[in-house]
């Protein structure tokens, strides 16, 4: 009897196991389904990639891209957290990007990330008190001008990187959250830059950079990031995802994968 019951405790285990997966399985659907297909962006952007790597295997990492009027909006999200809680704040971050970006007026990136942040604290009912938990998105949006050559890019703790010429420029981000920001919260500042021929432009949350390897276990760290993105620039943007990937997978080797990753590169 005793090894009878032994079984049935693993069987339930093993369904409850299976159960769990099966749920996130379809979690990762849904998730998935909110973020933009390989054919929208490909219609959006002239030549681009996605590098997503989700650590259980739905995100707290998101991307976007939505068109209103003339204009292209791409983002790229990494939220407080991974697995469910982190992906269930994304859903929320997309949710309410797609709620802003549906009132038809002139899309201002500042203003967008602005309004998000009104959203993210009434969802969250966050009065700005010391015990609150401070869950948050941070994120990189860009809006694109085709018409003007323009692109606007605000930040949200997230950069925007920035290649031309074989020259690497970042753009920095306003050091708040969308939430509640613990020491100062102000308007986000918009950065508006006049397009050339064969810019590149990346957006990325923090995982790669995070990531523990090499000979010494160490991180990946930015300054190893931008000289890995500055070395693809003769490579077309489907190279260089296998290249990130490679290079990615070689230097986690057997460590697990720490966090999220996310890189979303283009062309306009």
């Amino acid at each position: 009897m005793a090894g009878e019951r032994g079984i049935t405790r693993n069987a339930s285990y093993n369904d409850g196991m299976n159960d769990h997966l099966s749920g996130l399985r379809y979690a990762q659907m849904i998730q998935q389904a909110l973020m933009p297909p390989a054919e929208q962006l490909s219609s959006l952007l002239k030549n681009h990639f996605v590098f997503f790597r989700p650590r259980d295997i739905v995100s707290g990492d998101f991307y976007y891209a939505a068109t209103s009027g003339e204009y292209i909006i791409i983002a790229a999200g990494d939220c407080t957290g991974h697995g469910v809680p982190g992906a269930l704040l994304s859903i929320l971050g997309i949710s309410f990007l797609n709620e802003i970006i549906q009132i038809k007026a002139v899309p201002r990136a500042n203003r967008i990330l602005n309004r998000m942040r009104e959203k993210m604290m009434v969802a969250l009912n966050q009065k700005g008190v010391v015990a609150e938990k401070k869950d948050s998105i941070d994120i990189a949006i860009c809006v694109i001008e085709p018409m003007h050559g323009i692109i606007q890019y605000a930040g949200a703790n997230r950069p925007l990187i920035m290649i031309r010429n074989g020259r690497i420029k970042e753009f920095k981000p306003d050091k708040m959250p969308i939430g509640i920001a613990p020491l100062e919260e102000r308007s986000f500042i918009n950065h508006r830059i006049e397009l050339e021929e064969e810019d590149s432009f990346y957006l990325f949350s923090d995982g790669f950079i995070d990531q523990f390897g090499g000979e010494r276990n160490k991180k990946f760290k930015s300054g190893k990031f931008r000289e890995m993105l500055l070395s693809l620039q003769e490579r077309p943007m489907n190279m260089q995802l296998k290249i990130i990937e490679k290079t990615f997978y070689d230097w986690k080797g057997s460590n697990p994968q720490v966090d999220d990753i996310l890189i979303l590169g283009f062309e306009i």
